[in-house]
């Protein structure tokens, strides 16, 4: 049998994985170039071939894949296009090894170069000890990532610390769809996601608090969107025309709009903070810790361009406010005048898009609801006669996990193998659905262990990853599964050998690998 690594052989693997940079950079080139667009339904079948590419590697690398058919996605207008099929890889069914399910998504977010990219979105740019590109740190670096580490292993002949089951889907930027559904199909006995047989969950797929202070996430928000609809005739109108006859859908949305928050950030419909938990003493002292520097902060905002002010005049203040307070941000308004120049419509339908990130205890259908109720109070009062629909459109729970689990303590001891400094716990604004799903049906806890740093610009113009975040996310991931080998088994033997041979006959009629 091969020889594991030992916990002082570090340097060696860190040393291979220095030495292969250039063919690690060549080969997400090659994945960037990808377009996988998954918002835009014309550019579907490129994140199908994309999906392909991730599978040829995993094939090549020995796992045992297969792609999961997630059916059709019905759009707008009545059309049907297909679903890009889910990735599943399976790395190693050694029943005295514990099992590891990492997530990850090769689907991207748009982009063009005139959006105000300095470089071909689809082109993977090297710039200053940089890779720019759309899907470098969203998520095709830490994805490959994985891969790489699989491979390093097997080139200097060791065996991976854990069996790896990976699930790669291309849905995750247009909402994930199909595949809770899909999880919860796959989580039966002798399953690819068998709670029996997954120990830990890991996802790379958020970002530092900083450039230069590693993070382990231990929550996310949720998220609540909404379209609200007003229509006041069956066509557009000219303002000339007809103006001053008719009731404007427009002017009701943009009162409603106006009545959602105020210009300081505070949300105004009743009873949306009943649920909020009270801030601790202990959670005040966790922001101590964490790499934050509000002037940076202005900058990866933009706003130092424009006036340089934030809602909030401390760290700790901000902090929480992208973190444990909910927010309500306005999106956009379909159906309204939105080109260069001037025209003068008044349309006859307006939806207006809005979203709630929302925090631990807060449900989504009691947000609805109280949205909902809300709204329909407002727009009462503005003794309209145009039609009002309010609708969610998705929805998703926050999560939170207290940091002190075996799987987190594993990727602190990680952190500190690679990067020679305790992690920094942090919490993210942003919203991650598949996080509650995957521990819902794996019954194991999730880390995330975001690899990029605060200014990658994931969803905006000029993404990129550092090339030395790129390289210690390999040696990171390596180090994180050691560290898992090496948690505590449960200390009864006899019971632990029983699991053990349970394991291997339920792999044994593992019907998933035939």
């Amino acid at each position: 049998a091969m020889e594991a690594f030992a916990p002082g052989d570090d340097e060696a693997f860190f040393a291979y994985i220095d030495s292969h940079r250039h063919d690690y950079i060549m080969r997400l080139s090659e994945f960037v170039a990808i377009p996988g667009v998954s918002a835009e339904p014309a550019r579907r079948p490129e994140v199908v071939k994309a999906v392909k590419w991730a599978k040829a590697w995993l094939e090549k690398l020995g796992g045992a894949v297969r792609l999961e058919e997630l059916g059709d996605e019905e759009l707008g207008d009545g059309m049907k296009i297909p679903l890009p099929p889910v990735l599943l890889a399976q790395f190693g069914d050694d029943p005295r090894k514990k099992t590891l399910l990492v997530y990850g998504h090769l689907d991207v977010q748009p982009a063009k170069l005139s959006d105000g990219w300095s470089t071909e979105p689809f082109v993977l740019t090297e710039k200053d000890g940089a890779l720019y590109g759309r899907g470098s740190s969203d998520d095709k670096g830490p994805a490959t990532g994985w891969m790489w580490v699989i491979e390093a292993h097997q080139k200097m002949g060791k065996p991976l610390p854990v069996n790896l089951r990976i699930l790669f889907e291309g849905m995750e930027e247009a909402g994930s769809k199909g595949l809770p559904e899909l999880c919860r199909r796959l989580s039966t006995p002798g399953g690819f996601l068998d709670p029996k047989a997954i120990d830990y969950i890991s996802i790379s797929d958020n970002y530092w608090t900083g450039k230069v202070k590693p993070c382990i996430t231990h929550g996310l928000r949720g998220n609540v969107y909404f379209h609200l609809e007003v229509t006041c005739s069956t066509k557009d109108m000219h303002s000339g025309v007809i103006g001053g006859g008719v009731h404007e859908a427009m002017t009701d949305l943009a009162k409603l709009f106006a009545s959602l928050v105020d210009s300081s950030g505070k949300i105004l419909i009743p009873g949306i903070y009943d649920d909020v938990a009270p801030v601790t003493e202990k959670e005040r002292e966790a922001y101590k810790q964490v790499d934050f520097d509000l002037e940076t902060f202005k900058v990866d905002a933009g706003v130092d361009g424009v006036h340089g002010k934030l809602l909030h005049g401390t760290k700790e203040e901000v902090l929480m406010h992208r973190w444990r307070y909910p927010t309500l941000s306005l999106h956009g308004i379909q159906g309204a005048f939105d080109g260069v120049g001037s025209k003068t419509v008044i349309p006859a339908k307006v939806i207006g898009k809005f979203s709630m990130r929302t925090v631990p205890h807060q449900q989504p259908d009691r947000i609805e609801a109280l949205t909902k109720k809300y709204v329909e109070e407002e727009f009462a009062k503005l003794k309209s006669p145009n039609k009002m629909r309010i609708f969610v459109d998705k929805a998703s729970t926050a999560w939170y996990r207290e940091p002190d689990d075996p799987n987190f303590a594993a990727a602190a001891a990680a952190t500190r193998r690679v990067h020679k400094t305790d992690p920094a716990f942090t919490r993210e604004g942003g919203s991650i659905p598949i996080t509650e799903v995957l521990e819902d049906v794996c019954e194991a806890v999730c880390v995330h262990i975001p690899i990029g740093a605060s200014d990658d610009g994931a969803h905006s113009q000029n993404e990129k990853i550092d090339i030395e975040n790129y390289l210690n996310g390999m040696k990171l991931m390596h180090c994180y599964m050691d560290e898992l080998s090496r948690l505590p088994s449960a200390p009864d033997a006899p019971a632990r050998a029983e699991q053990a041979a349970d394991e291997a006959r339920r792999l044994a009629a593992n019907k998933w690998r035939r």
